[in-house]
């Protein structure tokens, strides 16, 4: 019997896209009677870019005005079917409250929708660990997350708690909740000595900066100000990541920033703040933002082109409040003012300064040098030249005025009172060997 030969099939290779499909985010808000300045509207848009930071595609969202969240379902049991006909409409995956949701807030949409809820909280903490690319921040970011996670494990575990007895939950040994508790809160331990010692090396390092006596600056402002892109500017260099979305850089960058007399200073760009701040996020990056309440002058970062500024303001001022830092010395840099509207150029008090441009920058150096020096006692004296190399070193840190006279050199200005007190025992010496 002939078999009629079957044709080869060529061997065809297939690509298999392993990344997982994009998220479709639906965002609700509850508009209460305090919302401090921010409108709920408002609010959902800047929920929509922190949407969108994480890699999900906003379509749409919905807000409702109660005098409190329902304890339930946040936006209430009839709102909630309600948006069963926005999730045929749209084909939502991913629902995400502007508020922080109680367990049982987010266990009950999740029994209308059928589908995965998170709240502004959760959704910054996720935005944090994506860009968290240093070792120090990855351990903050996991600390927060695990104290946010611990008081949310019923919802997770209701299946299998032995609370309800019944066949199969009798007998010696924990519960999976009572197990997962005890590890989560076992890791939070390891987690915060871990934080407590970055802390430390934080402080070592500080201490070790300021022993060489330069005067230090914490950059401050809200996420997405372009804090980062001022400090490249004040640099003269590429020196940090500095791209246009929020949270950017999370990792606080020192650098020595060479102020106009030759003196020098350290700028520290720190992490952006944002309006509903988790407070797990405060608490983990304590160690970090211990940067600002040790610097000797904030330099607040407001973006003048954003209509929200005045809140963005405030939300700052709230975080330095609990940090202890509201009532360091600031200078405000208003920026972006090369997109800002008028009424973003009439910020009080602000310097006007575009760090992309340039625009305003060198004049920002010689505010900043002065509001250092501001801070320091004022010096007023003569010295004999043989004590040159000494005072030429204590200048090159702090930028007092020296003049080269014909005997003598003319020291005026202003200096940390610790340097004052060594210029004038500096002087005393030098009396000391001329008699």
């Amino acid at each position: 019997m002939n078999l009629e030969e079957k044709p080869v099939k060529p061997h065809g290779r297939h690509i298999i896209d392993l990344a997982p499909p994009q998220e479709r985010a639906f965002l609700i808000a509850v508009e209460g009677q305090e919302n401090h300045g921010w409108p709920a509207q408002d609010s959902l848009e800047e929920l929509a870019s922190l949407a969108r930071t994480a890699g999900a595609e906003v379509v749409g969202a919905e807000w409702q005005q109660r005098r409190h969240p329902d304890p339930d379902t946040y936006i209430g049991a009839g709102k909630a079917r309600e948006l069963l006909a926005a999730k045929l409409e749209t084909g939502f995956t991913l629902l995400i409250a502007d508020d922080e949701l109680s367990p049982t807030q987010q266990r009950g949409l999740e029994e209308v929708l059928n589908v995965k809820v998170i709240d502004r909280s959760r959704l910054i903490l996720d935005i944090f660990a994506l860009h968290a690319r240093t070792h120090e921040g990855r351990l903050q970011v996991e600390l927060a997350q695990l104290e946010y996670q611990l008081p949310r494990l019923t919802r997770l575990w209701t299946h299998l708690s032995r609370t309800g007895g019944g066949i199969g939950t009798r007998g010696p040994g924990e519960s999976q909740l009572e197990t997962d508790r005890r590890l989560i809160r076992d890791r939070i331990s390891a987690m915060k000595a871990r934080v407590e010692q970055v802390r430390r090396n934080r402080e070592t390092g500080a201490r070790s900066r300021t022993a060489g006596s330069a005067p230090t600056v914490a950059i401050v402002g809200y996420t997405n100000a372009g804090k980062s892109t001022l400090l490249n500017s004040l640099v003269g260099s590429e020196e940090v990541l500095a791209e246009d979305r929020l949270f950017a850089t999370l990792d606080p960058t020192s650098r020595r920033v060479r102020l106009p007399s030759g003196a020098q200073a350290i700028v520290t760009d720190t992490v952006g703040f944002i309006h509903k701040l988790p407070h797990q996020l405060v608490d983990a990056f304590r160690a970090t933002l211990e940067e600002v309440s040790r610097a000797d002058l904030l330099l607040e970062v407001v973006d003048a082109s954003d209509p929200h500024w005045l809140e963005h303001r405030a939300t700052v001022q709230e975080v330095l409040e609990e940090l202890g830092a509201a009532g360091k010395p600031r200078l405000v840099v208003a920026n972006k003012v090369d997109r800002a509207s008028q009424a973003g150029l009439a910020i009080e008090g602000a310097l006007l300064v575009s760090a992309v441009t340039g625009l305003g920058v060198e004049r920002l150096l010689e505010r900043l040098e002065g509001e250092l020096q501001r801070q320091g006692s004022p010096v007023d004296l003569e010295l004999p030249y043989h004590v040159v190399g000494e005072v030429e070193a204590l200048r090159a840190r702090y930028g007092f005025q020296l003049v080269y006279g014909d005997a003598m050199l003319r020291i005026t200005g202003f200096a940390p009172a610790e340097v004052a007190s060594e210029l004038k025992k500096l002087k005393r010496r030098s009396i000391g060997r001329v008699l």
